[in-house]
């Protein structure tokens, strides 16, 4: 057994835990992590970075698990607000689960590189900074708030995170910020909209890729960055409901734009830190 390598799958783990949620995209820091730390080969690590993402939304079920299985249970029941939110669920996740299945596969051939994942953290970056400036008057308060209206809006917006470097987590709060959703029901549905997309992605993906994983070892490698990004991932999910309530997303933005101008700046100049 590689040690080495588990260790590395451990560390990838916890860059994805507390990634995932955060406004700054995980696919771009596993990426970079990857590189960085010459992760794996490059199939094996493609694979991999999909496929952890499904402990982090493990941690999501674990917390969230009696308002979840209100929704799931409501849309049988007819019990408003369950019924509202499963349904509003539902919606919102066609959009990212038929475009991800149709250009899913040409998206991470094509754009699962430094330069893509810069211009993207960029990009969202500027799109933070615009709606923390300019707040639109919330109307939404709670999750259960949210109309099926903007359920399907907030679900076409998240096909933008199928571009590494966007953010899934970002793009899903900061369009329901613009849709007039407060932060906390924002940051509560991405969460939320995370479990149907990222467990399908993962699950996919392994169905795609299974050839990739040929050893008990490769098995053990991908179970370890499970595990470890689901407690970190936990420990992140607490963090960010607390931090919400009470500050904005401004040092994200920044962050996204000065690590994408950074890796930009690297990758022009041939530079490199390892």
């Amino acid at each position: 057994m590689d040690f080495l390598l588990l260790l590395k799958a451990a560390i990838m783990g916890i860059v994805e835990g507390i990634t995932e949620f955060l406004p700054i995209s995980s696919t771009g820091h596993l990426i970079l992590a990857s590189e960085l730390m010459n992760f794996w080969t490059k199939e094996k690590s493609d694979v991999f970075v999909i496929a952890i993402q499904m402990g982090a939304i493990a941690a999501v079920i674990y917390e969230y698990w009696t308002r979840l299985w209100g929704a799931a249970t409501g849309m049988f029941t007819g019990e408003e607000t369950g019924r509202r939110l499963g349904f509003g669920l539902i919606l919102a996740s066609l959009p990212i689960i038929l475009i991800g299945l149709t250009f899913g596969q040409t998206v991470k051939a094509m754009l699962f590189n430094d330069i893509a994942v810069a211009i993207g953290l960029i990009i969202g970056g500027l799109i933070i900074i615009w709606i923390e400036k300019h707040p639109p008057q919330v109307r939404a308060q709670e999750v259960e708030d949210l109309t099926y209206k903007d359920a399907i809006w907030i679900g076409l917006i998240q096909v933008l995170s199928l571009i590494p470097g966007t953010s899934r987590s970002g793009a899903t709060i900061i369009g329901a910020m613009f849709l007039g959703v407060s932060r906390k029901a924002a940051t509560e549905f991405s969460f939320f909209l995370g479990i149907p997309v990222i467990i399908g992605a993962g699950l996919l993906d392994l169905y795609q890729s299974y050839d990739v994983f040929q050893t008990t070892q490769d098995w053990t490698v991908l179970s370890v960055g499970i595990i470890v990004s689901f407690i970190s991932a936990l420990i992140l999910i607490r963090a960010l409901v607390a931090y919400v309530a009470k500050r904005d997303f401004m040092i994200f933005a920044w962050y996204r734009i000065v690590s994408g101008l950074l890796i930009l700046l690297f990758a022009y100049t041939g530079w490199t830190l390892w």
